[in-house]
């Protein structure tokens, strides 16, 4: 028997945009932050087992550099697919299959007899890193009330380099201990198990539900997890984008005015990711050809994601208070004035000011990759939020790529001075992308809570609703 529908309908981006951040919220938060620590730690072991490769197989560091561009491309080709099916079938499914994919794929590389095998496997482990970060960031942003929305999005893909942090310090327990292959099977084994989680706690995002009719009453209960309950027959609508081109797909990127910050934003990832998968890849590597011992050369590349943590945190805060085009804007030019700063460094004689000089470039860096997924998130509405994303993360992959040979042929032929020339003159270029795009995330001061394009909001809305209405 059917039900009776509701006279009002519920306004589902309105009881989540202006509602309070509950614990069940929270929840979601939590783990698709924790699901790209996972992502961060698998994605940066092969940064650290690459001396160890080169050193037991006796092998060049160009010899080593397709390997690591594979597992870029399988990055850029599972950010692009994850994208697309995300805005069909729904977020959480794909974060899931992503997280045990990268898993299963890494574990597998602690068997592999080569080069070539690795490269098959890294890019295997790619097709899960890349689909994981835009599934985990659309999550969250969908899960997070407008006025925490960009300081959750930056704290969950801040979790990346902290992943690489923690690989870091893995990796120097580990590697003297159980070899590159042991890194790989117990950096794998985590995620693999940590899949298993997600399937079991993770729900669907509300506002993906409200536009699948025959999923309502999954959305009600999931509302009703949230201190938002709906009565049964309820209809929802997303007000905050009725009137707005909600057509999905990759055209729709272009369409509405869209085109100029679509292409803005996907030359800004371009470089940013030039330049972090640059440090990534190749730190390390940089630093022990420049005479550093092992080990301080692994610390190098753990005081440069720490510095990202940091400053991504700094930036989101300062984004949520002046908008995002300034805090980008310097934080671009910060990131390739410490780059260029550190060509003056004797590394040996001065390891101190190395480590400080590296965190503190990282600290910028990373800063602004980070809270890019935030502004992607307010270009893009819900339909097309998830691909707009993944489009741009994986044009972001292209310069990823490029970095795995750019960085191999740098440190062979130029050192750390054109290693580092490398990494400011991309930030540079990163600077004048970012001031192209127009569509920048509002501060404080403008008291805009809507997608871009619509009226400001009131600050307390009234939702004609049955359920139990909650002030912001």
């Amino acid at each position: 028997m059917q039900q009776k529908s509701s006279s009002a309908p519920v306004d589902i981006g309105g009881i989540l945009d202006y509602g309070p951040f509950t614990s069940m919220q929270r929840l979601v938060v939590m783990l698709a932050a924790f699901a790209i620590v996972m992502d961060g730690f698998d994605g940066q072991l092969i940064g650290f087992a690459i001396p160890a490769l080169i050193k037991e197989w006796g092998i060049t560091k160009a010899a080593f550099a397709p390997a690591v561009a594979a597992g870029l491309v399988g990055m850029a080709v599972g950010s692009a697919c994850a994208g697309i099916v995300a805005d069909r079938i729904g977020r959480r499914l794909v974060l899931v299959a992503s997280v045990f994919m990268f898993g299963a794929a890494t574990i597998a590389i602690g068997f592999a007899p080569d080069v070539t095998a690795i490269a098959a496997l890294r890019f295997l482990a790619g097709l899960g890193i890349g689909g994981a970060l835009p599934s985990a960031s659309t999550m969250t942003a969908e899960f997070a009330p407008a006025r925490r929305r960009t300081l959750a999005v930056t704290a969950t893909i801040v979790c990346y380099p902290l992943g690489g942090m923690l690989a870091g310090l893995f990796a120097g327990a580990v590697l003297p201990v159980l070899g590159w292959r042991g890194l790989f099977w117990i950096g794998g084994a985590l995620p693999v198990v940590y899949s298993l989680v997600l399937l079991a706690l993770l729900p669907e995002s509300a506002r993906y539900l409200a536009r699948k009719t025959a999923r309502w009453p999954e959305l009600r209960r999931l509302l009703a997890r949230m201190e938002r309950p709906a009565d049964p027959g309820t209809v929802f609508v997303d007000v905050a984008e009725t009137g707005t081109d909600q057509r999905a797909g990759f055209a729709a990127l272009f369409q509405s005015g869209r085109a100029r910050d679509t292409l803005a934003i996907w030359v800004g990832f371009f470089l940013v990711m030039l330049a972090t998968y640059t440090a990534f890849s190749w730190l390390p590597t940089m630093l022990a050809a420049e005479g550093l011992p092992a080990a301080l050369a692994g610390s190098g590349l753990t005081a440069y994601n720490l510095g990202g943590v940091i400053g991504s945190l700094g930036c989101a805060l300062a984004i949520t208070r002046y908008g995002s085009r300034w805090p980008l804007i310097l934080c671009s030019i910060g990131a390739a004035a410490s780059a260029f700063a550190l060509q003056g460094i004797d590394f040996a004689a001065n390891t101190t000011w190395l480590m400080l000089g590296l965190g503190l470039h990282g600290m910028f860096v990373i800063a602004v990759q980070a809270t890019m997924y935030a502004l992607c998130a307010y270009v893009y509405p819900t339909m097309m939020r998830a691909t707009g994303t993944a489009s741009a993360l994986s044009f972001g992959r292209l310069g990823a790529i490029l970095s795995s040979f750019a960085g191999a042929a740098v440190i062979t032929s130029g050192g750390a001075d054109s290693y580092l020339s490398l990494l400011g003159s991309a930030m540079v270029l990163t600077f004048l992308a970012l001031a192209v795009v127009k569509r920048h995330i509002p501060g404080l001061h403008t008291q805009v809570l809507a997608e871009p394009g619509h009226e400001p909001a009131e600050p307390a809305p009234s939702f004609a609703v049955s359920a139990t209405r909650t002030g912001a």
